[in-house]
């Protein structure tokens, strides 16, 4: 009898940075396309500003991300270094923490130390990396992935609202932006969940949530700005 289980979990650092790239794109791109829209802005000012926005924003992301996860990298060599160090000078001291973190999870203090001494012997730093510090080799940090995976959704994300302002009419551009970039999202909200193993009508909502808050408080502020302009 044959049994497989799909897993998801190694998805997760791919994952995140892509949907949070993409989410930016649509989001911050077409809230600024509405909020200078509402500003009465010419369409040449809408259009350069959504351009830059996107460069802006691309660019942001991206050197966000490689300096988010280079710290996140830098603390987990740190810590590796640091155990490193310590498996050295105190090898019994950490066998027995290693046999004391099983034996927390419910293994026989005998089969504790036993399966310690197993792994110590295999490859003690993964061992305690894995079950000490919480470090497994799947889900290490890596800055430049992120940042090449948030710069490039960011970019495909804001390239949607901006098309849609590019070719819709000028009397109807906020609502053909505002209206189609949450369809974009709620899209993008939905495929994500899917990718993740959760529910798609509940990424969907969440995603479409916040982005319709954002467009929302933007025009707002954009048909204020160029009220008192």
């Amino acid at each position: 009898m044959s049994h497989n289980e799909e897993h998801r979990a190694h998805r997760v650092g791919w994952l995140r940075a892509a949907v949070l790239g993409a989410n930016d794109g649509i989001v911050s791109t077409s809230s600024l396309i509405i909020g200078v829209a509402a500003a009465n802005a010419t369409q040449q000012s809408i259009l350069l500003a959504g351009i830059a926005g996107l460069v802006a924003g691309a660019m942001s992301m991206a050197a966000g991300e490689y300096v988010s996860v280079s710290s996140q990298a830098d603390t987990e060599k740190s810590d590796l270094a640091l155990e490193a160090v310590s498996l050295e000078e105190n090898q019994d001291a950490e066998l027995h923490e290693l046999a004391k973190i099983y034996e927390g999870r419910g293994v026989r203090p005998e089969l504790a130390i036993q399966v310690a001494r197993d792994l110590t012997m295999h490859d003690a730093l993964g061992a305690h990396a894995r079950d000490e510090i919480g470090i497994s080799p799947g889900a290490t940090a890596r800055p430049i992935q992120a940042a090449l995976y948030s710069a490039t959704t960011f970019t495909i994300g804001g390239a949607l609202p901006l098309s849609v302002a590019l070719l819709a009419p000028e009397h109807r551009q906020i609502v053909l932006v505002a209206s189609l970039s949450l369809l974009f999202l709620a899209m993008l909200g939905g495929l994500a969940a899917r990718a993740g193993g959760a529910p798609v009508a509940l990424g969907s909502a969440r995603v479409a949530f916040w982005g319709a808050i954002a467009m929302g408080v933007t025009a707002v502020v954009g048909q204020w700005v160029g009220v008192i302009a």
